[in-house]
């Protein structure tokens, strides 16, 4: 008996215990949305789910419990006695019909649980199709309102597939309750069945011909996201053929299945065969061997006839899909007259060339601001701000605190003490140390200002590396930061975390993060906060899990001192007709809304910033007290929005093909760019701040390169606005394409094929020392283009980075020197240029003394020898000081 009760117990406890997850878990995320002030959201999407669940869960358990209860009170001749297995346990018909309906009124409530759940995980599709709008324009086949394929048809689709599951699952139960019953009798020789059980089969099949006409229906609709050989989308022999075959099969489907089933119902077995082998044959005939004739012998001789209607409407709705419309097309005519003078112009487009990669820059300041072995600099990010009045461009990294790196690892260092990372390292991205080294805006623990940006609240309780909960405001003082002296700890005085008020929620919390701490630390006090959802892109996914969000979240400092972050958020669809898709899909995108959230309180806001976009406008439907308009975001934050790299990237993929509007020049791929590849990695979106052609001052822009495909010279160059009311506006540059414009990997060939460079290269090598050669980005500046690379240097792989040299090449010209001044007056003269050259050539000499050819060559014999003394010495700075004053001598001797 005990045992028995104690099996009982463990199968209540069994059932019971995911039932108590999923309500902790629900009410945990409750806790979180009213601390993020998103009540609604959750309220929102859990009486959807639970809607749809119900929906779903009460059609499927109606239908099922209907067929089952035909089934059930169905009579049969009765069969004694049954006989289970080689048990010898004997069971009469009689028992058998008092389980039946118990059994099957179970088996209907176990399946409309699975139902129900399945349902409750498509709340999406129901919302966008309650909320759904229409977007002005129609498919060019059928006549549908786009908003009929991004919210309609989705949810068409689900109630189809979701019917014919149902009647799948009818079917089968109730053959079993026909089984059990003896309504359908299975011998070695044959299978016997009742005239009962076969009317209710010809019910079934009726009502799965109306269904599978549905779904010819809706491939009538999917015939739009065919995919061709030279385009995506329906093509002539799709319109021409598949479609008419579709909606043939759309009327026939019904009454081939009436005629089915009343034949089933007669048990006129002969005449059953002859509809169903109409519609088989019609779908083969209509849908595959048809389409493929006239593909072979019609389509594929005049394709590009047949095709152009078609090919136009995928080139139109793929522009749409990513907004590749609004990219403004401008002839730039190269040339290479750029001048001192230009140069002094663009001054500020010269201060701004990025020199510091972000990969050495994230190895240097590692090494020379991680203050401690816990911290960690886990990205750099670049952004523009005005310093000490100047429109400057920066790279910005938050300190975060390394979990994985904590000396000591145990419960109250990672919870209670340990809560937060602190401060940036920020600065300039140009400028250079004597040593190589980058210079500093900001730096150190606490924050030193060595400009007028200051940082006033420097810690960061939500970042890319928060763990996933720390419990604040206990009577353990918080670790802040070290000294020399000792650490100075902090407390908590924001309004991020949920309060640990009662006792009931100290049980629940430790339940749900899995420990019993939290309920027996007598640290904790009532004052204490739990902050959970640390982590700024997992925190933002709870609160909105139908937006795609960028994997480059950026900080920025306010105008009081305080620590943001930035995320890019993405509004998709992979049902825009016509569209090209990306991998994985996707042929709708928009950078429709910028998240904000604040690293000590962890507010979050969502701002909408493309209110044109259509799944924008379905999204604040559906959540309106969620989203922003941009106007409301301070004024602070707007300044540092940019154009997110990585969708200029997929735009810039997509327009290298679809910049060409005629379906002809299309077809023949006459003018199909490629973004350049260096190395094995084609080149990503850069940011700079530069004049564009025709402008008046400079902006901060996102700038990518294009190439022909399979050529190495420029064809253009794409770049995206980011400053003031001129944000998000797109230009392509276009070079002519009558003369030869250098491309990245032209210029990269260039730079290895200098003798000085090469020569360079090779000697730091062998002795060890590692060359990163960084980015090379290609400048605009006036109607000229300025090459740029930076070369790094390291004693090993772990070693710290050091920028030693600036390669700049312009034209056939191509210069290496210490940094970026001293290249440019090497490249184009002017005062300083001259005394330069003057005291690497010449040294004591007087650059108006006319030297023979004697002279020369008995100074390139000194500068020789103690080039030579130098590389023993393994001087090799020196020595190739001497080389290039070598250089130098020797072109004077040529002259």
């Amino acid at each position: 008996m005990l045992k028995n009760r104690f099996i009982l117990i463990l199968i209540v406890a069994t059932l019971l215990l995911p039932l108590f997850g999923s309500l902790l878990s629900y009410y945990t995320d409750w806790l979180f949305f009213v601390e993020t002030g998103f009540v609604t959201v959750f309220t929102t999407t859990l009486y959807a789910k639970a809607a749809v669940g119900l929906f779903f869960a009460g059609l499927f358990f109606v239908f099922l419990f209907i067929n089952l209860t035909v089934a059930r009170r169905a009579e049969f001749p009765r069969i004694g006695v049954y006989v289970v297995g080689g048990t010898g346990l004997r069971v009469t018909s009689e028992d058998i019909q008092r389980l039946v309906k118990p059994v099957a009124t179970l088996i209907s409530s176990i399946l409309a649980l699975f139902a129900g759940n399945w349902g409750a995980l498509r709340w999406e599709e129901a919302l966008l199709f309650i909320n759904r709008v229409d977007v002005g324009t129609s498919d060019p086949v059928i006549g549908a309102d786009i908003g009929f394929y991004l919210f309609t048809l989705p949810f068409l689709e689900l109630l189809q597939a979701f019917a014919l599951f149902v009647l799948v699952a009818a079917t089968v139960v109730s053959g079993a309750v026909y089984v059990v019953r003896g309504g359908i009798i299975l011998t070695e020789q044959r299978a016997s069945v009742d005239e009962k059980v076969r009317r209710h089969l010809a019910v079934l099949i009726g009502v799965s011909a109306c269904i599978m006409a549905a779904g010819f229906y809706l491939d009538s609709f999917r015939l739009l996201f065919s995919q061709n050989g030279s385009f995506y989308g329906a093509g002539y022999v799709d319109v021409s053929t598949r479609l008419l075959t579709y909606r043939i099969l759309t009327f026939m489907t019904p009454v081939a299945g009436a005629m089915l089933a009343a034949g089933i119902w007669k048990g006129a077995w002969r005449a059953v065969l002859l509809p169903a082998a109409a519609v088989v044959a019609l779908y083969v005939g209509g849908l595959r061997i048809y389409p493929g004739l006239i593909q072979k012998f019609k389509v594929a001789p005049n394709e590009l006839a047949l095709e152009t209607p078609y090919i136009e409407n995928n080139i139109k709705f793929t522009r749409f899909g990513y907004d590749l419309d609004k990219i403004e097309t401008v002839p730039f005519d190269v040339d290479t007259k750029l001048s001192a003078a230009d140069i002094a112009t663009n001054d500020a487009t010269i201060r701004n060339i990025r020199l510091w990669d972000h990969a050495p820059l994230l190895k240097t300041y590692s090494q020379l601001q991680q203050i401690r072995t816990y911290y960690k600099f886990f990205d750099v990010d670049n952004d523009r701000y005005t310093v000490n009045g100047q429109y400057s461009q920066v790279m910005l990294s938050p300190r975060e605190l390394s979990y994985a790196d904590l000396p000591s690892k145990n419960w109250i260092n990672e919870r209670l003490i340990f809560t937060h990372g602190n401060g940036i390292t920020f600065g300039p991205v140009s400028r250079i140390s004597k040593e190589g080294l980058p210079e500093f805006f900001v730096k150190d623990i606490p924050p030193v200002s060595l400009a007028d940006i200051k940082v006033t609240r420097p810690e960061i309780y939500f970042g890319e590396l928060s763990n996933n909960y720390v419990i604040v405001k206990t009577k353990v003082p918080e670790f802040s930061y070290p000294t020399a002296t000792g650490n100075i700890n902090t407390t908590y005085a924001g309004t991020g975390g949920v309060p640990i008020d009662s006792l009931l929620k100290k049980v629940l919390f430790a339940a749900a993060f899995k420990t019993e701490k939290i309920l027996l630390s007598s640290d904790i006090t009532s004052e204490s906060r739990i902050i959970y959802n640390r982590n700024i892109s997992e925190r933002i996914r709870i609160i909105a899990p139908f937006l795609r969000f960028d994997s480059d979240p950026y900080m920025v400092v306010d105008e009081r001192g305080g620590l943001r972050w930035i995320v890019d958020a993405y509004t998709y669809s992979d049902r825009l007709p016509y569209s090209k898709p990306l991998r994985g899909g996707i042929n709708y995108m928009r950078n429709s809304v910028k998240v904000v959230v604040d690293a000590y309180t962890g507010s979050v806001s969502f701002y909408i910033s493309d209110p044109n976009d259509v799944l924008a406008k379905v999204y604040a439907r559906m959540f309106p007290d969620l989203f922003k308009p941009m106007t409301a975001m301070p004024d602070d934050m707007r300044r540092h929005v940019r154009y997110p790299h990585q969708f200029l990237q997929i735009q810039a993929a997509m327009f290298a093909a679809y910049h060409m509007s005629d379906p002809k020049v299309f077809y023949n791929k006459e003018n199909l760019w490629e973004i350049p590849v260096l190395g094995e990695k084609p080149m990503e979106p850069y940011y700079t701040i530069m004049k564009l052609p025709g402008e008046k001052m400079e902006e901060y822009i996102l700038l990518l390169p294009f190439t022909p495909s399979k050529r190495d010279n420029l064809a253009a160059w794409l770049t995206a606005r980011c400053d003031g009311d001129n944000y998000g506006k797109i230009r392509a540059y276009t070079f002519p394409r009558d003369r030869l414009i250098y491309g990245p990997k032209q210029i990269d060939a260039r730079i290895n094929q200098d003798s000085f460079i090469s020569q360079q290269l090779s000697l730091w090598n062998q002795r060890g020392s590692e060359v990163i050669r960084g980015s090379l980005l290609v400048i605009p500046i006036e109607k000229s283009l300025l090459y740029v690379q930076p070369l790094f240097l390291a004693a090993d792989k772990a070693g710290l980075p050091e920028l030693k040299r600036v390669i700049v090449a312009f034209g056939d010209q191509v210069v290496m020197e210490e940094n970026l001044e001293l290249a440019l007056q090497r490249l184009f003269g002017g005062k300083k240029a001259a005394s330069a050259t003057v005291v690497a050539v010449a040294g004591t000499a007087s650059a108006d003394v006319k030297a023979t050819p004697a002279m020369l060559a008995k100074e390139a014999m000194s500068i020789y020898e103690k080039a030579i003394t130098l590389q023993r010495q393994g001087n090799w700075s020196g020595y190739g000081e001497e080389l290039r004053r070598l250089e130098q001598v020797l072109k004077r001797m040529a002259q």
